[in-house]
């Protein structure tokens, strides 16, 4: 298994048919500490789904759930948290924060977290 990576995951939902759902649930599965973000408060397991921007320390990776328009709100906070990386899932793709990630050194990644963690490149 791979070092456990902190990781936010922003747009979090309590349906279990959401890929943001199964991401929670494998990230945690797979060891890797998990601070669930999303529009409404409930839990994904024992993972807490906050509303607020908690501000965290030493995080890995940002994986992002949500549609460009709504990511727009989260830029500030998301380089406050000084990621390594941001994942942009199916969906998400936007070139805008793309290029604002490559101006703050962050790596962008257009890819499928669960597909990272199901071939061990996560």
């Amino acid at each position: 298994m791979s070092t456990p990576k902190l990781t936010v995951v922003i747009g979090a939902s309590e349906n279990p048919q959401r890929y943001s759902f199964l991401a929670v649930s494998r990230l945690r599965a797979n060891g890797h500490p998990v601070i669930a973000i999303g529009k409404r408060a409930g839990r994904i397991g024992d993972t807490p789904i906050v509303t607020e921007h908690p501000n965290v320390t030493g995080v890995d990776t940002v994986t992002l759930y949500l549609n460009p328009t709504l990511q727009q709100e989260y830029y500030d906070y998301i380089f406050s948290l000084q990621p390594k990386r941001i994942i942009f899932n199916p969906g998400t793709e936007n070139t805008e924060l793309i290029r604002l990630a490559a101006e703050h050194g962050v790596k962008a990644q257009e890819a499928c977290t669960l597909v990272l963690l199901s071939t061990g490149q996560y």
